[in-house]
């Protein structure tokens, strides 16, 4: 990408820019697209969100990749079915270590995502307690444990994560109380934890404050993918479950914030305590 400032004043033919930038390089950071540009980071920013909503571009953490059809549709969610395939072994690794540590009449709130619908599915027989989800998935699978009473809120669909997300799903759920709310996510870094959609933010905080403990199930790749929009940081975790020990720099921070790392291995657990 060249150096070379190049001055745009109106909103479409900067747009454009952008596209042109990342059919050539794929993924532009927002920093440089404001240099590039000689605009700021904030319309820069503005020009990336109109960039996804027209169904262009993908904000991503930093900035910006080119939308990619075939996993970036929302109409049948193939985008989910594929997040859902990758690491599918990781996934189902994790999904059993957290599903391990429920207790037969527990009431717990499970998170939409393609690693924490792992957990429902290897949730034990014997398993007779509660379970609040805006996820479908999760719903359809417990449909199948008769003894589980399942509480699923409401609210608009949103396709890409095949969850129902809006007020109506906060309110809901701002009603209840659970143990553990089992939390996904689009990515991690050092700074905390990130999701894949502002609709979705908003009902993940709202389980986040109805649980005695929040309990995040990752797969490693998520420790070096990107997530465009910021949820929390580490101190709002209990415990981390995931397949393979973290980054350095992670597991630094959550051992400084004495958060429980649980790996598939009992004796590679690091602070171990029941959840």
């Amino acid at each position: 990408m060249s150096a070379q400032p190049m001055r745009y004043t109106g909103a479409p033919e900067r747009r454009a820019a952008i596209v042109e930038v990342l059919r050539a390089t794929g993924f532009a950071s927002i920093s440089v697209l404001s240099q590039r540009l000689s605009v700021s980071e904030m319309t820069v920013r503005r020009d990336v969100r109109r960039l996804q909503e027209d169904g262009e571009a993908v904000a991503v953490h930093g900035g910006v990749r080119l939308r990619l059809a075939e996993t970036d549709d929302d109409p049948n969610a193939p985008g989910y079915n594929g997040r859902e395939s990758a690491r599918n072994a990781a996934k189902r690794t994790v999904g059993r270590s957290a599903a391990a540590c429920v207790l037969p009449d527990d009431v717990i709130a499970i998170d939409a995502g393609t690693t924490t619908i792992e957990l429902a599915r290897a949730l034990s027989s014997d398993f007779h307690g509660t379970v609040i989800s805006h996820s479908l998935p999760v719903i359809n699978r417990l449909l199948e444990q008769p003894a589980v009473t399942v509480i699923a809120l409401g609210g608009d669909l949103h396709r890409a994560s095949r969850a129902l997300v809006g007020s109506s799903t906060v309110e809901m759920a701002h009603r209840y109380r659970v143990r553990t709310f089992y939390l996904a996510a689009a990515a991690v870094d050092e700074r905390g934890v990130y999701a894949s959609a502002d609709v979705e933010r908003l009902v993940k905080l709202e389980l986040m404050d109805i649980a005695d403990r929040v309990v995040l199930l990752i797969d490693h790749g998520k420790f070096s993918a990107r997530g465009p929009v910021f949820l929390c940081d580490w101190g709002r975790l209990s415990a981390v479950v995931t397949d393979r020990q973290p980054p350095a720099g992670i597991a630094e921070r959550l051992q400084a914030d004495g958060i429980e790392i649980v790996l598939p291995n009992e004796s590679e657990r690091t602070n171990a305590a029941a959840f």
